[in-house]
């Protein structure tokens, strides 16, 4: 009498499983960069043009992070 037993992954292989991972990583470093981009393009104007823009510059870092990620 034989038997046989089928042993594998149910889910991704791993390639599917790297490619999702390079995926979120790309997907992250844009974010990040959008919000490197926008906080260093607010950092470098003057209170005067970010108070005509009606930005304090303590908020800053929120708009910036608004802009990459949302919420």
């Amino acid at each position: 009498m034989t038997y046989n037993t089928a042993t594998g992954f149910a889910g991704f292989s791993l390639g599917q499983r790297f490619a999702a991972l390079r995926a979120d990583m790309a997907e992250y470093a844009a974010k990040r960069k959008v919000y490197n981009t926008t906080l260093a393009e607010l950092a470098s104007l003057t209170d005067r043009d970010l108070d005509d823009l009606g930005i304090a510059r303590a908020s800053i870092s929120a708009i910036a992070r608004e802009a990459a990620y949302g919420k």
